[in-house]
């Protein structure tokens, strides 16, 4: 499985806490656009990125607004694949940004996507949403904390389980036209970790090959 940033460990052991419902958590207020800070070394293909300091845990999201619920090939609520940058920046829409590789930029949302969803830009465009809590799911109901097989259930014949270029790591994988669903590993139990939506130009590519620093 995939070795994921220390940022989604420890989202992922609070996913296992929430197994009860929880009660509705009160709306944040949108935050300002922040000036972009380095949140250290880049994560490994097809996890998410070390995040700022200041936005260690990623919550779990429980009882959220139906704009969290589901995470398409298209993104999620105004993180839409392909969106600009410097327009969500505008618009309030990016609490903070840190550089990776090969001049990829990864973000904090805002707003009730805070703490759940984190994106990766490519050439000032959004290419990566991905989240290690649950909700959301996907349109057919997947999301993080499932096993392997129940995925399998779900998709049938349009997923299937892939392994990296080195064999080190495994993955479900769901093909929509030219973009991807990847559910990736969890550090420390079987089942799925993380659960990320772009184009498989991009996030199928990085899980298989990885980054180059």
């Amino acid at each position: 499985m995939n070795r994921l940033s220390s940022v989604v460990v420890a989202g992922a052991l609070a996913l296992a806490t929430v197994d009860a419902v929880a009660a509705p958590a009160a709306a944040r207020p949108e935050a300002a656009p922040a000036v972009a800070r380095t949140a250290g070394p880049a994560a490994t293909a097809g996890t998410a990125p070390a995040m700022p300091a200041r936005a260690v845990a990623v919550r779990p999201a429980v009882a959220r607004g139906w704009q969290v619920e589901v995470l398409s090939v298209r993104g999620t609520g105004p993180y839409r694949i392909g969106a600009r940058l410097d327009r969500l920046v505008a618009a309030g829409r990016i609490d903070w940004t840190a550089p990776g590789c090969a001049g990829v930029v990864h973000a904090g949302a805002t707003g009730e996507w805070a703490g759940v969803v984190l994106l990766a830009f490519r050439q000032g465009r959004l290419v990566e949403v991905g989240t290690a809590t649950a909700p959301p799911h996907s349109p057919a109901g997947a999301a993080v904390g499932m096993s392997f097989a129940e995925l399998e259930r779900i998709y049938g014949p349009r997923g299937a389980l892939v392994s990296n270029d080195a064999g080190d790591a495994t993955a479900y994988l769901v093909r929509v036209d030219t973009r991807v669903e990847l559910f990736t590993g969890h550090p420390i139990r079987p089942g799925v970790g993380y659960f990320q939506v772009g184009p498989a130009s991009y996030v199928e590519r990085n899980f298989r090959q990885g980054t180059t620093c």
